[in-house]
Formats: structure tokens, sequence, C-alpha cells
């Protein structure tokens, strides 16, 4: 009688590697749209902003609109990477902090995404992820070289839409302020920072 040896591979689902609101209800990727061209426009500006600190090891993000998403997921699956977003947040945001409240809270989803693509000299060892996105968040807000009143909304955005696995605000200001000023931002406009 042989013996047959099995190997049983696990396959992991979707990592949800950043969520910014509830999870409730849950997610259905099958539900998945095509974003709105408002959208893809500021995802491009947070690109353009971003893209040289990972070049040439970015990673191609997918961006969907999803009712059933959370207000804003990244979302990792078989070396995919996909922006998703719920249409009712992005709304809530604009109305409440303009464009710059969802570059802010994109800025931070990207910066998940990019992270690690290449040795950053000034990304703190110590620093969790979530941190690590807010630096790259500080970073694009500096490159998209924001208004003073535009990067006050931006950063108010980020402080009202926290994940789950966020530290408090006073933890994130001075990862934020790492990141805005190691890539140029004008360090007078952080006063601004509360």
């Amino acid at each position: 009688m042989s013996r047959i040896l099995l190997t049983v591979l696990m396959l992991t689902g979707p990592e949800i590697v950043c969520r910014l609101g509830p999870a409730d209800p849950p997610y259905n990727a099958y539900s998945d749209e095509r974003s709105t061209g408002d959208a893809l426009e500021l995802a491009g500006k947070v690109n353009a902003a971003l893209v040289s600190w990972c070049r040439p090891n970015c990673p191609t993000i997918s961006m969907y609109r999803n009712v059933t998403a959370a207000d804003l997921m990244l979302i990792r699956n078989e070396g995919q990477v996909k922006l998703v977003y719920k249409p009712a947040f992005f709304t809530s945001v604009y109305d409440q902090y303009g464009d710059a409240g969802i570059l802010a809270v994109l800025a931070h989803e990207v910066g998940h995404a990019i992270d690690g693509a290449m040795p950053t000299p000034w990304m703190k060892a110590n620093w969790t992820s979530e941190l690590r996105a807010d630096a790259w968040a500080g970073c694009a807000l500096a490159k998209m070289n924001l208004s003073s009143r535009a990067l006050q909304a931006g950063l108010n955005a980020l402080s009202k839409y926290p994940s789950p696995s966020h530290p408090n605000w006073t933890a994130r200001i001075p990862v934020l302020q790492d990141g805005y000023t190691q890539c140029g931002g004008d360090a007078s406009k952080l006063t601004l920072i509360r």
C-alpha cells in the first residue's frame, strides 16, 4: 500500500492593510465599481507626489468605489494592491475639507502601499506601519505644495478619520511633521497643526 502525501496550501484571502471607518457591513469585492474621474484625478496628484520615493519598485494600485467598503481601505491580494472607497465617505470628506481632505486620506493609504518599496533614510525604524503611512502622507502634502488653508484642511481630515490601529493624534503630529519637512514642505505652515 502506498501512501500519498498531500500538501495543503493555505491560500490566504485579501489582506486589509488599512481601513478607515467601520467594517460593517462587510466588504463585498463583487460590488467594486470603477472610480469616478474626480477621485482618479486626486489620486493622480498623490501618485505624482510620491512616485519618486518608490521608483522603480512602486506598486500598481487600482482604485474602486464600493458602497459595501469601509470608508477607505487599502487591500493586498496575491500581489495586487487596491484602494477602495465608499462614495458617501468621499462626499462627506469633500463637504467638510474639500479636495485637500481627500488628498490627505488618499496619501495616507498610498503611504501604506509604498512603505518599504525603497529604503528611506529619514523614516524611523521604530515607527509603526500607521505612523510610517502618516509620514508618507506628510511627504505627499509637502510635494503637492498646498496652501496653508488647504494643508490645515488635509491635516484636519487625517485627525478626524484615523484607522482603528492609529495611535492618538498627538503621537501622529511629529511624524506628519517629519514627513512634511523631509520632503521640502515649508515648516512655517506647520504651526497650523493642532
